[in-house]
């Protein structure tokens, strides 16, 4: 039988109450980040953003565009939607609602404390690094927010000295990293940038989380034990149809470690409504939302269905990382045509999630497992966009 008090009432005028607070909230926000307070009829492109950030408004705009930059989105309101969603997740799984999906955070009850140190990262990353943005010189301020500070957290537990660590070295070897290997390695060799966020990501998470193993005691000593999280009721048994397409969209919301359908709902929302206000604020002005959003949803629909029997056998498997590397970036490199779409997004979700399983197999203990998930976008990406090139040319 159900436990009443893993339930508690959703009264109309409790349902009211949230409602018409996110509603204030949404509108208070836009008021804030429409030129202060003035509202003109087109939002502001991705180039009034990046040329303008010595504005405070601006440069708002870009840490929440940072949000959503895993996803290659860069908007602010998908970075809302996405903490928006993600905190309705975390708020159902405490409460044990059966509507929660997937448990946010993996269920591990980390996820403000994960929140806590990755936002703390980006704040930090973007404090010491953005002044090497411009609207000509993009820079992958974003990285802490998916990478170090919330895999600390996941390692170590919960607690300030927790987050803190993760946050500051996120921001202070991660993004150097990343901001070093893109600017002095892939852009002048041509390659796409993502190649050298993700690989920032992987050199600066093992040199910091390298740091942390001698003060692991110092860290787990915060006196406060995690609390128990009650359960959901399971909301399906089986992995068939319906677990196939909640595990499609909860991968849109997987890379910053949130995994939940709900979080990849609102940032979904978010940059569908930024598209509408104005299509060349989102993708870096690239005009190309929509093809990115079909080759993502088609690379982790190959994924879930071609590697189904691995999430079943392991109980997690990084069907995401096409989604978040290969797929959208054979589309910016190569354009949004249907032949790009299909190759990039099949070959992605192919080669990159048993990649990353198989280069996993070769981490140590000490080092967590998304390490290896960045490495495979990496290598999934140098190999994949080049035979898309290749394919194209032969076509043509």
């Amino acid at each position: 039988m159900d436990n009443p008090a893993l339930k508690p009432a959703l009264t109309p005028r409790l349902l009211g109450v949230v409602v018409l607070a996110v509603a204030v909230l949404s509108f208070c926000t836009g008021l804030i980040l429409s030129h202060g307070l003035y509202l003109d009829m087109r939002w502001p492109s991705y180039a009034d953003t990046a040329g303008n950030l010595d504005q405070p408004i601006a440069w708002l705009r870009w840490v929440l565009g940072d949000l959503s930059e895993y996803a290659f989105y860069k908007h602010e309101l998908a970075g809302l939607g996405l903490l928006a969603g993600a905190g309705l997740a975390w708020w159902a799984n405490r409460n044990g609602w059966a509507w929660q999906g997937f448990a946010i955070a993996y269920g591990s009850g980390l996820w403000p404390w994960m929140l806590a140190s990755a936002l703390l990262g980006l704040l930090l990353s973007n404090l010491l690094w953005g002044w090497a943005v411009s609207e000509q010189s993009w820079q992958a301020t974003f990285v802490p927010f998916v990478s170090l500070p919330a895999a600390t957290v996941l390692l170590y537990g919960r607690g300030w000295k927790v987050a803190i660590a993760g946050a500051l070295l996120g921001a202070l070897l991660v993004a150097p990293a990343s901001l070093l290997l893109i600017n002095h390695v892939t852009a002048p060799l041509g390659l796409p940038n993502v190649v050298g966020a993700v690989s920032g990501m992987a050199l600066g998470s093992c040199l910091g989380l390298w740091l942390c193993r001698p003060l692991a005691a110092w860290l787990q000593a915060t006196g406060e034990p995690a609390g128990p999280v009650p359960p959901a009721r399971p909301v399906e048994q089986s992995h068939g149809l319906g677990w196939m397409a909640r595990r499609v969209l909860a991968d849109f919301s997987e890379a910053p470690f949130f995994g939940n359908e709900l979080a990849s709902l609102g940032l979904l929302g978010g940059i569908l409504l930024a598209y509408a206000l104005s299509p060349d604020a989102t993708v870096y002005g690239s005009g190309l939302l929509l093809p990115i959003l079909a080759a993502q949803a088609l690379a982790s629909a190959v994924g879930v269905l071609v590697w189904r029997r691995q999430w079943i056998r392991h109980g997690w498997y990084p069907t995401y990382i096409p989604l978040v590397s290969v797929a959208p970036a054979a589309v910016l490199v190569h354009g949004g045509t249907w032949p790009v779409v299909l190759i990039g997004a099949t070959l992605g979700a192919l080669i990159a999630p048993p990649l990353a399983k198989w280069l996993g197999g070769f981490l140590p203990g000490w080092l967590h497992g998304f390490i290896a998930n960045v490495i495979s976008m990496a290598l999934g990406t140098l190999l994949i966009l080049p035979l898309i090139g290749l394919v194209l040319h032969w076509s043509s």
